[in-house]
């Protein structure tokens, strides 16, 4: 079994450490990518067996972490990845299946599929805000299409690092998969290397930086990112239903959700009775303020940082007329913000310049449906895009004049749960997407296969051209082109 070599600080690999991991994964390649589907249902099945046995190790370390309780680690981040597993080892087999395609008539007798090869080496660089979630669903879609993989979670989530690499050292060799810890440098250092495919999670700031690196070396990226996504209630929306679900996808990880509602956008008569339910949600969901601090069910921001950046945003945005109408208590010590709902606010406020990620949920009103469908296309393209409306003539014209990554109608956060759904972003919010078969062909590369039979009507079109031949081919083309134009 290859190792890295040791160091003065285990958890900061040098640069030669990295450098020798990526040559041992390189060398396994391609004995990784001819495995068959038995093989790499066995490997899944390895993985998922391992995580069963490791859930409540792995649970631990999230409460150290981010203050999750074991329910939520559960339904957030072990359940949904071992479901992925189950789901992609029973369509495995009918996924790598070479996928034969038509023939044009000019190529008549030429036999045309499309088969699925391994990337090759890979690097996964995973958040800290779901950290078991977003480090193993990529690293299944990627075994899943036969690579080999190099993960590097986030060294915000410490306790879970390294949870993460005793269970994947006990499962995997590292010539197929190695974990990687260490901070920013080290994360910058892997992004030099020439893999074949790099998959990003985190701010578009970051994916920024992966980008520019792996155009260095011509390696494709997922980016997986993030910003401001809306929750659009419309008039004829439920409204104790959107809050309801809105407080839900906000509060949820304490906010630290890519897909977490970060605004809301709602009529203006619909605004007071909006907050006083939200608030009804808070209290019957999460307890009083006092309980707040002590039950199990509300978690905590990631680092002191992130507590002192949104009080920063919240104070700013009061200042300039902003009013915080529920919550505002902010204990960097603690790492706390209590659920805090901002009313008045407008775009140009710092609550809207970035994404939040946290508890802090701004309100926004409108006068027109039209004006809020176009406050929404003026910011960046969302990862998520929340629509509460009874009507559908208004689901409809969303549809039609928003783009997203995802559109959920009446409902938050719930879609990346679909393992049939594409999950990703656009533009700004992302590149890319996975999940299910998804994942499987973003980690895998559809080579054009084509066999041309021995007798072959392409000699017809071999040149000199003034021969009869390739002048009756070319009057015959021009004839099916007249016959089968586009007027169908």
């Amino acid at each position: 079994m290859t190792a890295l070599a040791p160091s003065s600080d285990p958890t900061q690999p040098s640069e030669t450490d990295l450098r020798r991991l990526f040559q041992t994964q390189q060398d396994w390649r391609w004995r990784a990518a001819q495995t068959g589907a038995a093989e790499r249902q066995a490997i899944l099945r390895r993985l998922h067996d391992a995580l069963k046995a490791g859930r409540v190790a792995l649970a631990d370390a999230l409460a150290l972490d981010l203050g999750k309780s074991r329910a939520e680690a559960e339904i957030t981040e072990i359940h949904p990845v071992l479901e992925e597993l189950q789901f992609i080892i029973r369509r495995l087999p009918r996924w790598m299946a070479p996928r034969r395609v038509s023939t044009p008539l000019m190529l008549a007798g030429a036999r045309s599929e499309v088969q699925f090869q391994a990337r090759g080496v890979t690097l996964i660089l995973s958040p800290w805000n779901y950290p078991v979630n977003l480090a193993l669903s990529p690293l299944i879609a990627s075994l899943a299409a036969g690579n080999t993989v190099i993960l590097k979670p986030s060294e915000k989530a410490p306790n879970v690092a390294r949870a993460l690499r005793h269970l994947l050292e006990g499962v995997f060799e590292p010539r197929l998969v190695a974990v990687v810890e260490g901070d920013g440098a080290v994360a910058h250092t892997l992004t030099t290397l020439p893999f074949d495919h790099i998959f990003f999670t985190g701010s578009g700031e970051i994916g920024r930086k992966v980008m520019a690196a792996a155009a260095q070396n011509l390696s494709s990226v997922t980016l997986e990112l993030g910003g401001k996504s809306p929750a659009l209630v419309h008039p004829s929306a439920d409204l104790k239903t959107a809050a309801e679900r809105v407080a839900w996808g906000k509060l949820l990880n304490a906010g630290q959700t890519c897909v977490a509602p970060d605004y809301v956008l709602l009529p203006e008569p619909m605004r007071d009775a909006f907050v006083l339910e939200v608030d009804a949600v808070i209290a019957r969901r999460y307890g009083d303020r006092a309980w707040l601090r002590v039950g199990p069910d509300y978690g905590r921001m990631v680092d002191a940082a992130s507590v002192e950046r949104l009080q920063r945003l919240t104070d700013h945005s009061v200042q300039q007329g902003a009013r915080v109408a529920l919550g505002g208590e902010f204990d960097p010590a603690e790492r706390f913000i209590s659920p805090t709902v901002v009313t008045d606010v407008t775009p140009e406020m710092p609550l809207m310049g970035e994404e939040l990620f946290g508890p802090v949920l701004p309100v926004l009103t409108y006068r027109r449906f039209e004006d809020a469908l176009a406050l929404i296309r003026r910011l960046d393209p969302p990862l998520a895009l929340y629509l509460f409306a009874e009507d559908e003539a208004a689901v409809a014209q969303v549809g039609q004049e928003t783009t997203s990554g995802g559109l959920v109608i009446n409902g938050a956060v719930i879609h990346l749960t679909n393992p049939h759904l594409p999950f990703g972003g656009v533009g700004p919010s992302g590149m890319g997407n996975y999940h299910g078969e998804h994942g499987f062909r973003t980690f895998s590369h559809e080579r054009a296969v084509l066999r041309e039979p021995r007798p072959s009507p392409v000699r017809l079109m071999y040149p000199p051209y003034g021969r009869p031949l390739p002048r009756l081919t070319a009057w015959a083309l021009r004839l099916l082109e007249r016959q089968a134009g586009p007027r169908e």
